[in-house]
């Protein structure tokens, strides 16, 4: 099992940033791809950013240029660095692990980012 532990959410105003973290634990040694995901009210899931175990990022077009993910294995921490926050950023962010890109997703608990105006 892999347990997934996000923190870091909270309410900031437009233009600023905050940075999710998500701390895994348990079998995470076949975790080759790490995430988050993203789910506003009335809307659907949706990927953020993914990091594979060789530091390849892969990114939704709506956050390039202001999300950045990373990952320090030695830690077992998965970053989201978010800067320039818009209000449609407001969501429930959700840290994932999978092994591979058919995988199952695992989920973490999720972590709320309210940006206001």
């Amino acid at each position: 099992q892999v347990q997934l532990v996000e923190s870091g959410g909270g309410l900031v105003q437009a233009g600023e940033s905050l940075r999710l973290s998500c701390a895994a634990s348990g079998n995470i040694f076949s975790m080759n791809i790490m995430g988050w995901y993203r789910q506003a009210p009335g809307k659907e899931r949706e990927l953020v950013a993914t990091i594979d175990r060789d530091g390849s990022t892969n990114y939704a077009e709506s956050v390039k240029g202001r999300f950045t993910i990373s990952r320090d294995d030695a830690k077992n921490t998965v970053y989201l660095q978010m800067n320039s926050l818009k209000l449609e950023d407001t969501a429930v962010y959700y840290c994932t692990a999978q092994a591979g890109i058919i995988a199952t997703i695992r989920w973490g608990q999720g972590t709320q980012v309210t940006v206001s105006s």
